[in-house]
């Protein structure tokens, strides 16, 4: 019988600009080095200048050891992405989008022997309208459990009910849901009840001092006169935020989780 063991999941919170860039380069390898990660997923739509991604950060991500990209709705920002996404499904988009979008929802890699399945879902509260995150989730769970009992979701979403309805919809189908998309860390990481892993937001790795990591003057500003300001990324110093998950690799079930939020060396 074979013995059973667990591997560790390092989920990260949305990459902002090129201070979050440079955070996650500096600090990610010293992170799985401390926290011995097997599993590193990094939700990356927020990378490039604080809107989408572009193939050469997402291979600068890949280089670091990053297995999957999630994303959401700023993902379709940058055109050049979309073949990139058509070509190398470790860089996802949220499997809800309609059928003819870009890319996948899904991906299914090997760590240790184990098959582990990453999914990425987004909400509809104060977001685009898409098809059901809770139907079209319960549906892809099914067949990626047919693969894998270690599956962790990404709800790229706004609202917190929306989020909190997610973790308990799939609690004890999936190992972990995190949100993501607020970039501001939440305080109720937890497992719940049936072992699912789960965080409301796992905040955002970017610029420390920002407002969700963007100029203040400017977020003031728009407050203020209420135009539509082009938000401006910060490049300052950073943090890395996110959640670190021991799983069951047998059961899929989390047995112990970990809020992560650290400043950068630089």
């Amino acid at each position: 019988m074979a013995k059973n063991y667990n591997l560790v999941a390092l989920l990260l919170g949305d990459v902002c600009g090129q201070s979050g860039c440079r955070a996650l380069f500096l600090g990610l390898p010293k992170l799985i080095k401390r926290t011995k990660a097997d599993i590193i997923v990094v939700n990356g739509e927020n990378a490039a200048d604080g809107f989408g991604i572009t193939e050469e950060i997402a291979l600068k991500f890949f280089s670091l050891g990053v297995q999957v990209i999630t994303s959401g709705n700023h993902i379709w920002q940058r055109e050049d992405i979309l073949p990139f996404m058509e070509r190398d499904h470790r860089m996802l988009r949220p499997a809800n989008y309609p059928s003819g979008a870009p890319g996948v929802g899904s991906h299914v890699f090997e760590v240790s022997g184990k098959k582990i399945a990453v999914l990425n879902l987004q909400g509809r509260q104060s977001m685009p309208p898409l098809d059901c995150p809770f139907r079209v989730g319960v549906a892809a769970v099914e067949k990626l459990r047919r693969q894998t009992p270690i599956i962790l979701v990404d709800f790229h979403a706004e609202n917190t009910e929306e989020k909190e309805a997610m973790g308990m919809h799939l609690d004890g189908k999936v190992s972990v849901v995190v949100g993501t998309h607020t970039h501001v860390q939440t305080a109720d990481e937890k497992i719940l009840p049936k072992g699912t892993g789960y965080i409301t937001d796992l905040g955002m790795t970017g610029p420390v001092e920002s407002v969700i990591g963007s100029s203040p003057n400017i977020s003031i500003d728009r407050q203020l006169t209420q135009m539509p300001l082009r938000n401006h990324v910060l490049d300052t110093s950073a943090s890395i935020q996110g959640i670190v998950c021991t799983i069951d690799a047998e059961t899929g079930k989390t047995v112990a989780i970990q809020r992560i939020s650290e400043q950068s060396e630089l």
